[in-house]
C-alpha cells in the first residue's frame, strides 16, 4: 500500500489532508510537535486533533518531531522507503506578527524544516510528490499598490486586469515588504521551485490566501475568520487592525484545499505554482462578516478598531485560481462562505 507523510498533521489543513488520503486507502505518517502552542499559546493547540485522528484514522501512526530534526526525519524516511509517493508539508510557523518576536525561529521552521524535508525526500524517495502549502504572504504588500477604491464595506478593485478574478502567478515577489514571516516563506517557496528544476522532483507550491474551516485553531496572530467567530460567539473582545475594517480575503474551506493537494497528487508528472483561495464568490470584508453573524446568526461582535494596520499585511487579496482549474479541470470549490463560517460556529 502507498505511503504518504504530513507535516503539521494536526495543524488545520494537515489534519484534513491526513482524513482525505487516509480515506482514499494510503497509509499515513503525520509529523507534528504542537509548536502552535509554543507560538500562541495553549488555547491554539492542536493535540486535540491529533487525539482525534489517532483514535479515528487506523491507517495514520503519529510522530512528535521537529521538521528541522535531521536525524528524526532521516529515520522516518529511510523506514518509509520505496512505498513512500508523497509529502504534503503543511508544517510552518504561520503568523507575520510572531515572526518579528523570533526571526531565527520563524526562519528555521519555515525554511530550514523546508530544506530538510525536501533533501530527505530527494535521498530516499526520489519519485515521490512533494507538495508545499505556501502563503500569499510572498507577494509581499505589493497587492496593496493596486489601484484599490474605498466602498462603504470594503475596498474593491475595479479598473484592472486583476479586477475580474484576482490576483494571479504572474505577480512578483520582489522588491515589497513581506514581514519576517513571509521573507522565510519565500525562501522555502523559493527552494521547492529549485528542487523541482534543479534535481528534477515532482513539486507542487500552493500559495494560500485565508486557508479556514471548523479544525482551524485560531488566534488573535493566525486564523482571521475562525478566531473572528470564536471571539463572537464567546464574547471575547475582537480588534480590527487598521483599514477601517474594509480588508478583503478570499476564504477557502479546508476540505476544498486538500481535494485540490490530492488532484495535484494523484496527477502523473505534475509540477507548478498555484495560488489557492476561495477566490471572489468567497470573498469578504471584517466588516462584512461582522454583519453576517448578526444578521443571519443574531451574533453581535464585541470589537473595537485601531488604526495602525499591521505591518506589511494587504488591504485587498482574492485568489485567481484559473491556472490550476485548467489543468485540473475536475476540481471545484464546493463549500462557500455561508457553509464554512455555519460550521466554524457550531463546531
Amino acid at each position: 500500500m502507498s505511503l504518504v507523510i504530513v507535516s503539521g498533521s494536526a495543524g488545520l489543513i494537515g489534519s484534513e489532508t491526513v482524513r482525505f488520503f487516509a480515506g482514499k486507502g494510503l497509509d499515513v505518517i503525520g509529523i507534528d510537535n504542537d509548536m502552535r502552542a509554543e507560538f500562541f499559546g495553549s488555547d491554539a493547540s492542536t493535540d486535540w486533533n491529533r487525539q482525534i485522528l489517532e483514535k479515528e484514522i487506523p491507517n495514520y501512526r503519529h510522530v512528535d518531531a521537529d521538521i528541522r530534526d535531521e536525524e528524526a526525519m532521516k529515520r522516518i524516511f529511510q523506514e518509509c522507503g520505496s512505498r513512500l509517493t508523497g509529502v504534503i508539508h503543511c508544517a510552518a510557523q504561520p503568523s507575520h506578527d510572531w515572526a518579528a518576536q523570533d526571526p531565527f525561529k520563524d526562519f528555521t521552521v519555515n525554511a530550514n524544516g523546508t530544506l530538510v524535508l525536501l533533501e530527505m525526500t530527494r535521498k530516499y524517495a526520489p519519485e515521490a510528490v512533494f507538495i508545499f502549502t505556501s502563503t500569499n504572504k510572498v507577494y509581499g504588500d505589493l497587492p496593496n499598490s493596486l489601484p484599490l477604491v474605498e466602498k462603504e464595506t470594503r475596498w474593491e478593485l475595479e479598473e484592472h486586469p486583476y479586477a475580474k478574478f484576482g490576483i494571479d502567478e504572474q505577480m512578483s515577489i520582489d522588491q515589497s515588504k513581506h514581514s519576517l514571516f513571509g521573507a522565510s516563506k519565500v525562501a522555502a517557496d523559493l527552494l521547492v521551485q529549485e528542487y523541482g528544476r534543479y534535481f528534477g522532483m515532482k513539486t507542487g507550491i500552493f500559495r494560500g490566501g485565508c486557508l479556514t474551516g471548523p479544525a482551524h485553531s485560531g488566534t488573535q496572530l493566525h486564523g482571521f475568520l475562525a478566531y473572528l467567530a470564536k471571539c463572537a460567539v464567546s464574547g471575547a473582545p475582537y480588534t480590527i487592525f487598521g483599514y477601517k475594517g474594509k480588508q478583503v480575503r478570499d476564504n477557502i474551506h479546508s476540505e476544498d484545499v486538500v481535494s485540490a493537494l490530492w488532484e495535484f497528487y494523484k496527477t502523473k508528472n505534475n509540477s507548478g505554482i498555484y495560488n489557492i483561495g476561495g477566490e471572489r464568490k468567497n470573498s469578504c470584508s471584517i466588516l462584512e462578516i461582522i454583519d453576517i453573524l448578526k444578521k443571519k446568526y443574531n451574533i453581535k461582535l464585541n470589537y473595537k478598531l485601531i488604526k495602525t494596520n499591521r505591518s506589511g499585511d494587504h488591504i485587498w487579496y482574492i485568489s485567481d485560481m484559473s491556472k490550476f482549474k485548467k489543468k485540473h479541470k475536475s476540481w471545484r470549490i464546493k463549500k462557500t462562505l455561508d457553509q464554512t463560517i455555519y460550521e466554524i460556529i457550531n463546531n
